[in-house]
């Protein structure tokens, strides 16, 4: 049987802070719909870690997270532009448009999964036309499909071209743990524009549950019925609140974030196949023909080939220096 160690940082366990979160929150009889105290103390730790005045919610899934971000941004004859790669524009089923009813999402080009500024401007510079979906918002990842880091500056250009227009700004941060870790600043998202964030906690090592931030105020009202008719107002809020808690009161959620990274730069080290992007974060991608894939399969290992053509492996805060060694060792053997 196959080893899904590298497969997906989703294939992993959930981290013992998490799970001890989650066991000390199941005490007691509390108020149900996140007005419990412990979504109230995760809420106001994930405003802690941004040091933001924010409104702080807690949904079940990624998909959940930015298809209802992005419908709460657009009107459903506008659209919204993304990285072509980007999980909201390849890999979300259409829930995006599901949730935006007929929202569109325009694809743009960059190396990495970075969106190319020049290509930016170009979309921003079409004028208005009764006969097309004319973009509301702009969607940014970090870090990206790709591990990509996007540093604070480059951030900050792109949001600027897009608030220039009169979009609105949603950050994609699935893998925000693993980008702060890396060394972008969490501190300066609220100063960037962006008008809402999600904060990823399944992929950092959590239970399933992220975090939806609120920035721009205006957005709050009525935020809470959007998520009750999305399906992602659960009863017993506490438990997607929880691992927050747990992963963040003693710095787990980035000292975690940073042995991911460790260790995909552990990997690409022993790496003997080309690689395809620059290892930022903690995905390893490289060139390697099919056969040469089946093989590693064979001898063991799972992995996956990319949208670019590479062979993705991912790290999380559950990958050993073992694992990492053993891998090296097998993808040598091939």
């Amino acid at each position: 049987m196959a080893r899904y160690d590298f497969m997906s940082d989703n294939t992993a366990p959930a981290a013992p802070e998490a799970m001890a979160a989650l066991v000390a929150a199941n005490s007691g009889f509390v108020p149900s719909y996140g007005e419990d105290p412990v979504t109230a103390r995760a809420a106001d730790l994930v405003r802690g870690l941004l040091d933001a005045d924010a409104e702080v919610r807690f949904v079940t899934s990624g998909t959940a997270a930015n298809a209802i971000c992005v419908a709460a941004l657009c009107r459903p004859f506008e659209s919204v532009l993304a990285h072509a790669h980007a999980h909201l524009a390849i890999d979300e089923t259409g829930a995006p448009n599901f949730f935006g009813h007929g929202l569109k999402i325009i694809p743009l080009p960059g190396v990495s999964g970075r969106i190319d500024g020049a290509a930016l401007s170009d979309a921003l510079g079409q004028g208005e036309n009764a006969h097309v979906q004319s973009p509301a918002a702009l969607s940014l990842t970090n870090a990206t499909e790709y591990g990509a880091v996007y540093s604070v500056e480059a951030l900050e250009a792109l949001i600027a071209l897009a608030k220039a227009k009169g979009l609105s700004m949603h950050l994609d941060g699935a893998r925000l743990a693993n980008a702060a870790a890396a060394g972008f600043d969490l501190k300066a998202i609220k100063g960037l524009g962006v008008d809402l964030l999600a904060i990823g906690g399944t992929k950092a090592g959590m239970t399933p549950t992220e975090a939806i931030v609120v920035l721009n105020p205006a957005l709050s009202p009525r935020f809470g019925a959007r998520l009750k008719q999305s399906g992602q107002l659960p009863s017993k809020g506490r438990f997607h609140a929880a691992p927050f808690v747990g992963m963040l009161e003693d710095g787990a959620l980035l000292r975690h974030a940073a042995h991911a990274n460790a260790m995909a730069a552990r990997l690409a080290e022993r790496m003997p196949f080309p690689l395809t992007h620059a290892v930022e974060s903690n995905g390893v991608f490289v060139d390697m023909d099919e056969p040469a894939r089946l093989r590693l399969h064979d001898a063991g290992w799972a992995s996956s080939r990319f949208l670019d053509g590479s062979v993705r492996f991912m790290c999380s805060w559950a990958t050993t220096v073992e694992a990492v060694d053993e891998l090296g060792e097998a993808l040598k053997a091939i």
